[in-house]
C-alpha cells in the first residue's frame, strides 16, 4: 500500500464522529508544513553554532518555536488531536456539508506554547521591562484560550469568546507596535530596525488569524482543507518566516546591548578557578622558601 494512509489508520471517530473534516489533501498539506517546520528547526540550531554560547539565546527560542509547531503539524497530518463540534451554521455546499465540524485543539496547544516564545523573542529584542513582558504574554494566553473555548462552543456564545480574544490581541498589538518601538529606539537604530521589521511582520500576520478563525471554526464558511491551507500559510510566515528575519537582524547585535548578560564558561573566567590557582602559586612560593631554608640549614650544618 502506498500514499498517505493516515486517515485510514486514524479514522473520524474519536469519542465523537465528524462528517465535516479534512481529506487526504489536507493531511498531505499538514505533513508538508510539518517537514518545513522541522527543516527550519535544524537550520536555526545549526546557525546557533556560529555564535558563542552566550549569544545563542534567540537561536534557541526561535528553534523551539518551529520544533513545537512541527510536532503539532505532524499530529494534525496524522488526523489526531481533534474533536468534533456541532456547527452553528450548516452549509449546503458539499465541501462544507455536515453538522459536526472537525476542530483541531492541538493547534491551540501549539499556539499556547509558541506565541509566548515568539513574543519573548520580540520583546527581549526591544528591551521591554520584565513585568511588561509577562503581562503581554498573559494577554496573549487569554487570546489563545478564548479562541480555543470559542471553537469548542456550538452556540452563538462562541462569538463572545471571540470578542474577548480580539480585545486581548489589541492589547498585545499596542504593546508591540508602540511600547516596544519606544524602548527599541533607545537601544540604537540597528536594533530599532530589526525590532520594527519583525514586529510589523508579526502583528500584520496575527491580524489575519481572527479572519481565518471566523471563516473556519467560527462561521463554517470554508472547508477543513481550506482551513488547513489558510492556517498553514500563516504559520509558515509567522514562525519560520519570522525566525529568519529575527536571526538575520540579530547577526551583528550582541545580547549585552539588550540588557541580557549570559555567562559562558568557555570565555568567562571562573572566580573559583582563579582563587584556586592563586593558592597553588602562593603555596609554591612558600614551599620554595622552606626548601631554600632547609638547604641553607643543611649547608651550615
Amino acid at each position: 500500500m502506498g500514499g498517505n494512509q493516515a486517515l485510514q489508520a486514524n479514522g473520524f471517530t474519536n469519542t465523537v464522529s465528524t462528517n465535516n473534516h479534512i481529506t487526504v489533501r489536507g493531511s498531505d498539506w499538514y505533513f508538508a508544513v510539518c517537514a518545513v517546520m522541522a527543516f527550519t528547526t535544524l537550520i536555526f540550531m545549526g546557525l546557533s553554532f556560529r555564535k558563542s554560547r552566550s549569544q545563542r539565546l534567540f537561536h534557541y527560542i526561535t528553534a523551539a518555536i518551529t520544533l513545537v509547531a512541527s510536532i503539532a503539524y505532524f499530529c494534525m497530518g496524522s488526523n489526531l488531536g481533534w474533536t468534533a463540534i456541532q456547527v452553528e451554521f450548516e452549509r449546503s455546499n458539499p465541501k462544507e456539508a455536515g453538522n459536526m465540524r472537525q476542530i483541531f485543539y492541538v493547534r491551540y496547544i501549539d499556539w499556547f506554547i509558541t506565541t509566548p516564545l515568539l513574543l519573548t523573542d520580540l520583546l527581549l529584542t526591544c528591551g521591554l521591562p520584565t513585568p511588561t513582558i509577562l503581562y503581554v504574554i498573559l494577554m496573549n494566553e487569554i487570546m489563545i484560550v478564548t479562541g480555543l473555548v470559542g471553537a469548542l462552543v456550538k452556540s452563538s456564545y462562541k462569538w463572545g469568546f471571540y470578542t474577548f480574544g480580539c480585545v486581548a490581541f489589541l492589547f498585545v498589538a499596542y504593546s508591540v507596535v508602540f511600547e516596544g518601538r519606544a524602548y527599541a529606539r533607545i537601544l540604537g537604530p540597528d536594533i530599532l530596525k530589526t525590532y520594527t521589521m519583525c514586529g510589523v511582520w508579526t502583528i500584520f500576520l496575527w491580524c489575519l488569524y481572527p479572519i481565518a478563525w471566523g471563516l473556519s471554526e467560527g462561521g463554517n464558511v470554508i472547508p477543513s482543507d481550506s482551513e488547513a491551507i489558510f492556517y498553514g500559510i500563516l504559520d509558515l510566515l509567522a514562525k519560520p518566516g519570522f525566525g529568519a528575519l529575527l536571526i538575520w537582524g540579530h547577526r551583528n547585535i550582541e545580547v549585552e546591548r539588550l540588557g541580557l548578560h549570559i555567562r559562558d564558561p568557555e570565555t568567562t573566567p571562573s572566580p573559583f578557578r582563579e582563587k584556586k590557582s592563586g593558592n597553588v602559586a602562593s603555596n609554591g612560593v612558600i614551599n620554595g622558601h622552606n626548601s631554600t631554608g632547609a638547604g641553607q640549614d643543611s649547608s651550615t650544618v
